[in-house]
């Protein structure tokens, strides 16, 4: 059944609401947990479910996202599966860039022309979660659906964030509304009976609403005329207009699902990884997920105290003291320094003691880090303190960054020692 499936993943706009991650890098391209990043979330999803044949829709900051696609996935001549990049190109017919989602994949129509493929499943590339891609792919075919939205029941204070859809008994979604904060519409909206998107029996009765996931199938045939006309994008345009004139079916889905959009939606979930019982877990081996290959040695690790941690290979820690944090590859955390509640996404390359006339990367001797995020590259220099900002307002400085109290490091960013934030 899958052989006939093409996978499109929406490589994503400016992100600004993850700036400064966002700053060198798309959001697909953010790196996450460690040694990942979130293209490989969508992409594993396709592998694991036997979707190989993939486009992924670029358009901003493309150069680390195509380097990190190209280094990690590639199916051999057997398999009949491709990753291919569709960057946002000029054409005859068109000298504009991608104006949203569904115009991306309108662009890139005249590239889904294999006469094989009679479904369309379209994917974020910057969201985290698990799904078997079978069931929803078998739940479009068995309604005879022209297209099927996967959903999520969530509470009514968190329908502002969503494209929120009414569903009559079969499934069948009868209106959308987007991202509304009406009380007398989310009254309408209300699901009087969540049985059918409550398979397993143990749904929150809070969460009385259902939320687009922003993942959709299609059937092949549909795009083309559900795509013809100047909408730009699909939640806020394509499935309203839809609804009116397709089968469009709801999906139920029940396990853990985020959209990283924003700085603390990507903290949270990042550090979430460190517990005992995370919501999405790295470790299941029957659906591993799949990203560039390194080959970094193990990491060294030398009188430290660590706790709650996650460590990624290639790295150096000596004497420090570690908590509930997240260390990507390569880092290199000095003697004396302590680290709590953060994120450090390590190194692209070694500097062991630093270029000339620069502070070596990673963390220095004898720092203080609490809640901050530090990007790839970042030269901390000793003693520097580093704290927590919650209740601040959110702003911008030379060479960091504060949202929602979270403290940013930027990408080859330098902090002179002694600094205190």
């Amino acid at each position: 059944m899958m052989k006939n499936v093409l996978a499109v993943i929406l490589g994503g706009g400016r992100g600004t609401r993850l700036y400064p991650l966002t700053k060198d890098r798309s959001k697909p391209a953010v790196p996450l947990g460690g040694k990942y990043r979130l293209v490989d979330i969508p992409i594993s999803n396709c592998i694991n479910n036997g979707v190989k044949k993939i486009y992924v829709l670029t358009q901003f900051n493309t150069a680390s996202l195509h380097m990190h696609i190209n280094r990690s996935f590639a199916f051999d001549i057997f398999s009949n599966g491709y990753i291919d990049i569709l960057p946002a190109e000029q054409t005859l017919t068109s000298e504009k860039w991608y104006e949203g989602t569904a115009d991306a994949v309108r662009r890139n129509l005249r590239h889904f022309v294999d006469s094989s493929i009679d479904t369309v499943l379209i994917l974020s590339g910057d969201q985290l979660y698990r799904m078997n891609f079978h069931q929803i792919v078998a739940y479009h075919k068995k309604n005879n659906a022209d297209i099927t939205i996967s959903v999520l029941p969530v509470e009514r204070e968190k329908t502002a964030g969503f494209g929120i859809l009414k569903v009559n008994k079969t499934g069948k979604i009868t209106d959308f509304v987007e991202k509304t904060k009406d009380p007398k519409i989310l009254d309408e909206y209300k699901v009087p009976d969540m049985s059918l998107f409550n398979p397993s029996g143990t749904l929150n009765p809070d969460k009385q609403y259902l939320a687009s996931m922003g993942i959709y199938v299609f059937k092949r045939d549909i795009l083309d005329p559900v795509l013809d006309n100047d909408m730009t994008d699909f939640g806020k345009h394509i499935i309203p207009y839809a609804i009116n004139k397709f089968n469009v079916y709801a999906f139920p889905y029940e396990g853990y699902w985020e959209d990283i959009g924003t700085i603390k939606s990507f903290y949270e979930a990042t550090l979430d990884l460190t517990n005992d019982n995370p919501a999405f877990d790295f470790f299941d081996p029957d659906a591993p997920v799949f990203t560039h290959p390194r080959f970094l040695p193990s990491s060294k690790v030398k009188d430290c105290t660590i706790s709650s941690c996650i460590i990624s290979e290639g790295c150096k820690l000596t004497k420090a003291e570690i908590k509930h944090s997240v260390i990507g590859i390569r880092s290199n955390i000095r003697e004396g320094s302590y680290l709590a509640d953060s994120i450090m996404m390590g190194q692209d390359y070694y500097d062991e003691n630093g270029t000339t006339g620069k502070i070596p990367m990673g963390l220095g001797r004898n720092c203080h880090i609490e809640r901050t995020i530090i990007d790839k590259n970042a030269r901390i220099g000793d003693c520097s303190v580093i704290k927590s900002k919650a209740g601040e307002p959110d702003a911008d400085f030379d060479n960091y960054y504060i949202r929602d109290g979270i403290v940013i490091i930027p990408k080859n960013a330098v902090i002179e020692p002694g600094t205190i934030i």
